[in-house]
């Protein structure tokens, strides 16, 4: 009888012990699990959790099916701060206002921070800190490599993203502005020498067969273009194939520098495009050092230490001449 009350106390401290045992979540919530820069994210948090197995806390990665479902990104960040074991928020949002209407609704109690991509600066108050590139330093390498190219200016078109995601929004304006040596401007006509052409830019949501085709089309219309700014590497990652037929007519020019391709990322198959001479430049961020840092930013709010804010990581730049040794390791 003893024993069996014995066995029926062990049973019931091991069931009451399971909750306890359960990790508190750093929630980081990407645009969409279909694209490669946010694998690298994923990455960088499975490493931090891989090293940091004994903590109490636990990098979880989630985001939807696909970096166009702005909508599902929202109800993600919903339904993740719904939960009681989500201690900390990391979010890169699609469509900057729409999570920030979704934090304002939620009024969360947790920290909250944004990843690779902010909050518009009437919103920057709802998240803690910022932890990625510095978006507009990124666009004003991607204009001063094109200038470089080109120095009396052209014809431009400028390949975006989502219009309403704030990190492609800041690089554009970098690029225009190292372009046209002034700040601010919405759109370039003449000034630097520089003029975007009619239709640009062309906002693809980060599809990369899309941002072929549209450049295809662009190429069409113009046939004496003289560059593109492409923000994101969605055409080159995510399409490299279609990208490769589009450009390599075109190597010779983009060897001579009569036509120039600046773009963002380094990842995929972007690299040894640029080693085939199909682009002018790269201009790559660290996603992995974005996943793998954002679980301690994370704990350090919790705990009340002192976060900068922003907290930037760096960027890698890359041309033909540069490709076996541009990327940070």
């Amino acid at each position: 009888m003893r024993k069996t009350l014995l066995l029926a106390a062990v049973a019931a401290m091991a069931l009451g012990a399971g909750p306890a045992l359960a990790k508190k979540q750093l929630v980081i919530v990407v645009k969409g699990l279909d694209n490669p820069f946010f694998e690298a994210i994923h990455q960088g948090c499975e490493k931090w959790n891989s090293e940091n197995a004994s903590s109490e806390y636990e990098c979880f990665y989630t985001g939807p099916a696909s970096t166009s479902d702005e909508a599902g990104e929202a109800q993600i960040v919903q339904d993740m701060l719904s939960k009681a074991d989500t201690v900390a928020m990391a979010i890169s949002p699609s469509n900057a206002p729409l999570i920030a209407q979704t934090i304002k609704t939620a009024n969360p109690t947790i920290p909250i921070m944004t990843l690779d991509a902010d909050l518009s600066k009437e919103d920057a108050g709802l998240r803690k800190t910022y932890l990625g590139t510095d978006n507009y330093l990124m666009g004003k390498k991607i204009g001063e490599y094109i200038k470089k190219g080109k120095p009396n200016g052209g014809t431009i078109c400028t390949i975006e993203g989502n219009p309403a995601a704030d990190n492609i929004l800041r690089r554009a304006q970098g690029m225009r502005d190292a372009l046209s040596g002034k700040e601010g401007l919405a759109a370039l006509a003449g000034e630097g020498g520089w003029t975007e052409v009619a239709g640009c830019p062309v906002f693809t949501n980060d599809d990369g067969a899309k941002g072929v085709q549209a450049m295809t089309d662009i190429l069409a219309a113009n046939p004496k273009l003289d560059a593109f700014g492409i923000m994101g590497g969605w055409p080159l990652f995510g399409a490299p194939q279609p990208y490769r037929d589009l450009f390599g007519p075109l190597k010779d020019r983009i060897a001579s520098n009569d036509f120039v391709i600046g773009a963002a990322d380094t990842i995929g198959d972007e690299v040894a495009i640029a080693r085939d001479g199909l682009v002018t430049a790269l201009v790559g961020q660290r996603p992995f050092e974005m996943g793998y840092k954002a679980p301690s930013v994370m704990i350090d709010l919790i705990e009340g230490k002192p976060v900068a804010d922003p907290v930037f990581t760096g960027l890698d730049e890359c041309t033909k001449d540069t490709v076996d040794t541009c990327i940070q390791k």
